[in-house]
């Protein structure tokens, strides 16, 4: 029964979608506050149907209703709870409400945090988003029904995919739902902004707020996804460039660079087409990663789905929205033109650098991701685009980025001095090259990589620090440090998000550049040294989990009196038919100990690979930093929703009906 009624929500939510996307925009073209009222109740009433209808589905899962299609293939009965939870959106059907239900959810924070948006601009805002949800709706209930029932249920269910049965891969699809989904805000707002012929500071106000949202979601979901695959898949990396991974990645790109253009419009009224335009395209990117994953036209070990039909539709969204609102955009060109003017050395002249290099590399990710299905369909060829090109074509764009961020941070708005700039920034540039100089004469033997990481990572960090320093004025010490505390938050999320920026740098190159790494068969009981490390292995041994049996190795890693056990384990999930590898990590600050466990030989022995990998944490402390920095800005009353918006620009009048 609950089943039934959750599956006639999300009709009468497809109801209620269409209406919201008919009425409210009707109204705001007339006039009609009444009909532009509608868009409020209509969202709070989509957000509780499709909730209604997301409960029931996960109630289906935590029973183990195994007379529901989806539960019966993506479920067990003996499966921990967590991963029973988390099944509900383990699939394709499940994680397309999931994604449905996060649309309806800002949808009605746009109408619960949009009172201070004038009534044309907020109506034409739920009526753009409403016009998505009803997208996704029909995709759901004509192509991927969550709701199907079985005619003769199965005594069991088929178990999810062993790999999402892990904590990582719990949360990652739902943060990274939330930047993705979180886009299609600002991508709402651009196109009722184009509808109603105005771009101005006051939107650019309110836009920011819903980008940065995103964009921490996005973080937090992309830094999730790559701590699972560095701890899970067993091979000892972070991130490997595969489609999926950068069908995330490009819409993460595009954001960061809409946040910053964001500024310009709001500060100067400037790069209004631009923004206009990352707006439209970091949306329709995340609808590409969409069409990406299900549609199976790329391989990836993330796919959800691998179905043409389902990838079609996906593909006709993407146009439909994406197209449409480039035709509206070119429509309305006019309605765009910029007002302030900045010399070629400024704050502005910086952001656009900035987000010349974050859409160039977002394009060249792009290029290396699509490339195999463009050259496989006009070529007839198979090729494969992996780490080397993308290594080798996207790290000049962001090492570019790393060096002029501090710079651009200090500039001064419409007229800037670059030399009066720089000169705060000489102790950053100091400790940058005396950290990587230390570095390389230190390291014997090694590439560059290492000591030029840790020199942009130095020159970014230091560099955020002394742009908040010098934001405190030019009196003493213990009085602009008791101002420093008094900066509003939004200077502080900026310091620390481009911190984390440098932190991962650092991390990335320090783990690239001086892991160590060892691939033996070992016997039990031997003893052999790793980085400095003495690693015995001590015994192998056969476990039965919840729902799998292990093979599961215990390790002893010891140097100057230090010791770590580690318990690296394959393990075979008898209902799936599938197995794992589960590495064996002890984490620290400075270095981690890795060790994976392979295969029985034949002569004895067993496969072990073991790594040290120095500074690998960094690279998700980093990312953590970025996504504080993103939350604090966000609780600066500056940048809440519509903060401020009707002093800004009070609204027009609205005729009465």
């Amino acid at each position: 029964m609950i089943t039934e009624l959750g599956h006639f929500a999300l009709v009468l939510g497809f109801a209620i979608a269409m209406v919201q996307t008919i009425v409210p925009m009707v109204g705001a073209h007339r006039g009609w506050r009444g009909w532009m009222a509608v868009g409020e109740p209509a969202a709070l009433s989509q957000l509780i149907l499709v909730g209604f209808s997301f409960a029931a589905l996960m109630h289906a899962f935590i029973v183990s209703d195994f007379s529901l299609q989806l539960v019966a293939l993506n479920s067990h009965s003996a499966k921990p709870m967590l991963y029973k939870i988390s099944g509900t959106w383990g699939n394709h059907e499940g994680s397309m409400l999931l994604w449905l239900l996060i649309l309806a959810l800002f949808g009605a924070a746009a109408a619960w945090r949009g009172g201070n948006l004038p009534p044309a601009l907020r109506a034409r805002v739920l009526a753009v988003q409403a016009a998505v949800s009803v997208a996704f709706y029909a995709f759901i209930l004509f192509t991927s029904n969550p709701f199907t029932r079985l005619a003769v249920p199965p005594l069991d269910g088929q178990d999810l995919n062993p790999l999402l049965q892990d904590p990582g891969l719990a949360f990652h699809p739902p943060f990274l739902y939330l930047g993705y989904v979180g886009l299609s805000m600002s991508f709402s707002f651009a196109v009722a902004a184009l509808i109603g012929g105005k771009v101005d500071a006051a939107w650019a106000r309110w836009v920011r707020p819903w980008t940065l949202a995103a964009w921490l979601f996005l973080t937090v979901g992309i830094a999730l996804g790559s701590w699972w695959a560095y701890y899970e898949l067993g091979w000892g990396g972070f991130w490997f460039w595969d489609p999926v991974e950068n069908a995330s990645f490009m819409p993460w790109l595009l954001a960061a660079a809409l946040l910053h253009s964001a500024i310009v419009v709001e500060k100067r009224e400037a790069l209004k087409s631009w923004t206009i335009l990352l707006a439209i395209l970091a949306f329709g990117f995340s609808l590409l990663g969409t069409f990406i994953v299900r549609s199976g036209v790329l391989t990836s070990v993330h796919a959800f789905a691998s179905d043409p039909t389902r990838g079609v539709f996906i593909l006709a969204i993407l146009g439909v929205f994406t197209g449409g609102a480039l035709v509206l955009y070119a429509l309305r060109a006019g309605a765009m033109e910029a007002k302030g003017v900045f010399s070629a050395v400024s704050r502005e002249s910086a952001l656009v650098l900035n987000n010349v290099l974050l859409a160039v590399a977002a394009f060249v990710v792009f290029i290396g991701t699509i490339w195999p299905l463009v050259a496989e369909l006009a070529f007839d060829r198979t090729l494969s685009v992996g780490p080397p090109f993308f290594d080798a074509a996207f790290t000049p764009f962001f090492v570019g980025l790393a060096l002029v961020l501090p710079v651009g941070a200090m500039l001064a708005w419409k007229r800037g001095d670059l030399a009066r700039a720089a000169r705060p920034l000489w102790p950053a540039a100091l400790l940058a090259v005396a950290l990587g100089g230390l570095a390389f004469a230190l390291q014997t033997g090694r590439s560059a990589l290492g000591p030029v990481g840790l020199a942009l990572g130095a020159w970014v960090v230091a560099g955020a620090a002394l742009d908040l320093w010098s934001r405190t004025g030019r009196e003493g010490a213990a009085q602009r440090a008791r101002r420093l505390l008094r900066l509003p938050r939004a200077d502080w999320g900026k310091a620390t998000a481009h911190a984390g920026l440098g932190v991962t740098i650092f991390g990335i190159a320090a783990m690239l550049a001086w892991q160590v790494e060892d691939i033996r068969v070992a016997q039990v009981g031997e003893t052999y040294a790793v980085g400095g490390y003495d690693v015995t292995l001590r015994e192998v041994a056969e476990v039965q989990g919840p729902n799998y049996v292990s093979t599961r190795a215990e390790l002893l890693l010891a140097r100057g009196g230090s010791e770590a056990v580690l318990y690296p384990e394959k393990r075979f999930y008898p209902v799936a038919g599938m197995p794992t590898t589960e590495a064996g990590i002890a984490n620290g600050v400075w270095r981690d100990l890795y060790v994976v466990i392979g295969e029985e030989q034949a002569g004895g022995g067993w496969a072990v690979r073991t790594y040290v990998k120095p500074f690998a944490n960094w690279i998700w402390g980093g990312a953590i930093l970025m996504a504080l920095g993103g939350a604090v800005s966000l609780t600066d009353r500056r940048l809440r929703v519509a903060a401020g918006a009707r002093k800004a620009a009070a609204p027009r009048p609205v005729p009465a009906e």
